[in-house]
């Protein structure tokens, strides 16, 4: 095993660049070398020709302009991946897409500001599924190269699972952020709807769109987070603080999941247990089915939306798989969308009151239904994100153990609306539970290219 830049976390890398015992220059050589290495396997960036000379242009400007270690930003030298329906100044956005790049282009996206105001560097945009909807993009699972990576974020967690770069930028619709983090193996996050500002992302569905953040640990998305979600409220150490009380979703929402993965599930809530801490089984959901149907006729009414002009005018160079869920967005009229956003209010409100009514502070499930499926053509099922995604609610992704054929398993956790810095305070502590079983994955590791 090997991890980027000497084993460091996101935090260690980010501390050394900011006290001067590292270097962007170094740092971004690195990051070249490690791409040109893994990428052609892993194919989680978008290629572009001109990278190298083009990072090492930024890193030196970096460092020329750092003032004294003191004054250095959080994310000072660090390269960052950015899911290529993000748009970032001087590199095209062409969303997996066949269309010309020029029909997509757009204003710097607000999430890029924030990273460079961070002083982070653009490692180069990573693939997405095609406008981050279903088809897949070229990307391979690390670990298992005939195994899908996820979607639609599969070249953000690639590339951070493959040693790459310690951050990487991608976005939640469905299942996009958290799906992709359980197949790889790296911690995902996906804050409360709204947190981070989606200006200048490809929509997919307005109403879901949520932009989010991979590391390789909770503290890297922790970091990450305080610098581009809004309001973000600083918190102390978290030792001594009283555990979260969690909450299974029993039901027909649990019941989607695959064998190995309510397997995996049973010996993590042990695991819990036997450190401390309360959980409850919690039934919820009993109308799933409708929950679904609710959601995706949202979905696809917002995507055909958002699509409308330039369906209309390259249709027949969209992919098969956007196409359809198009179509079937055109479907869908008005009266049926607003009673579809109504059943979501209501659906939001029993949750949080079923949540509150059993006294539990965090639902946790599994982040998929198993392991990354050997298919390509595929990017595996979002179901078991897709309530917390309907809600709105913050969700992350932690690495838990494996299965029976070596690919990585997450351990899903979710909190209350705007509880984004409790819920990650949360994780911080189950990370250390689950990184001390028999069996983890050590944090950060990767497969050697």
């Amino acid at each position: 095993m090997t991890t980027l830049l000497g084993h460091r976390s996101l935090v260690q890398e980010a501390a050394a660049l900011r006290a001067g015992t590292d270097d962007p220059v170094d740092a971004a050589r690195r990051t070249c070398d490690r791409i040109d290495a893994v990428d052609p396997q892993v194919q989680a960036f978008v290629p572009e020709a001109g990278r190298r000379a083009r990072l090492l242009e930024s890193a030196r400007r970096a460092a020329a302009d750092a003032g004294g270690a003191g004054g250095r930003p959080a994310l000072y030298g660090v390269p960052v991946g950015v899911k290529d329906i993000v748009h970032a100044d001087g590199l095209p956005t062409r969303a997996g897409s066949a269309l010309p790049p020029e029909v997509l282009a757009g204003r710097q996206a607000g999430v890029v500001d924030r990273l460079c105001a961070a002083g982070a560097l653009i490692a180069g945009k990573t693939v997405t599924a095609e406008f981050a909807v279903t088809a897949p993009g070229p990307t391979r699972n690390p670990h298992h190269p005939a195994h899908t990576p996820g979607g639609s974020s599969s070249g953000s967690a690639a590339a951070v699972a493959a040693g790459m770069v310690p951050l990487a930028i991608g976005t939640q619709t469905v299942g996009s952020m958290i799906r992709p983090a359980a197949y790889c193996g790296v911690v995902g996050f996906k804050p409360s709807y709204g947190r981070i500002p989606v200006a200048g992302v490809i929509p997919n569905a307005a109403s879901f769109d949520t932009l989010g953040c991979y590391a390789t640990d909770v503290a890297g998305v922790a970091l990450a987070a305080s610098v581009l979600a809004d309001g973000w409220r600083e918190r102390g150490p978290a030792e001594g603080e009283a555990r979260p009380v969690l909450g299974v979703p029993a039901g027909p929402y649990l019941e989607r999941a695959g064998d190995e993965a309510l397997a995996a599930f049973a010996a993590q809530r042990a695991l819990l247990r036997a450190a401390g801490y309360v959980v409850h089984e919690v039934p919820v959901m009993a109308d799933f089915a409708q929950i679904v149907a609710q959601l995706f006729t949202m979905n696809r009414y917002e995507v055909a939306r958002a699509h409308a002009d330039w369906f209309a005018r390259f249709g027949d160079l969209y992919r098969p798989e956007t196409t359809a869920a198009i179509r079937e967005g055109h479907t869908i009229g008005d009266t049926a969308y607003e009673a579809a956003r109504e059943r979501r209010e209501v659906f939001r409100e029993r949750l949080a009151a079923d949540r509150a009514a059993a006294g539990i502070d965090l639902w946790i499930a599994p982040s998929a239904t198993g392991p990354a499926p050997a298919d390509l053509t595929t990017t595996g099922s979002s179901i078991m994100c897709l309530p917390w995604s309907n809600a709105g609610l913050p969700s992350v992704s932690l690495p838990a153990g494996r299965a029976a054929n070596g690919l990585p398993l997450g351990l899903q956790l979710v909190g209350p609306l705007g509880a984004d810095e409790e819920l990650l305070a949360a994780a911080a502590g189950i990370e250390r539970v689950l990184n001390a079983a028999p069996g983890a994955m050590p944090p950060g590791a990767v497969p050697t290219a």
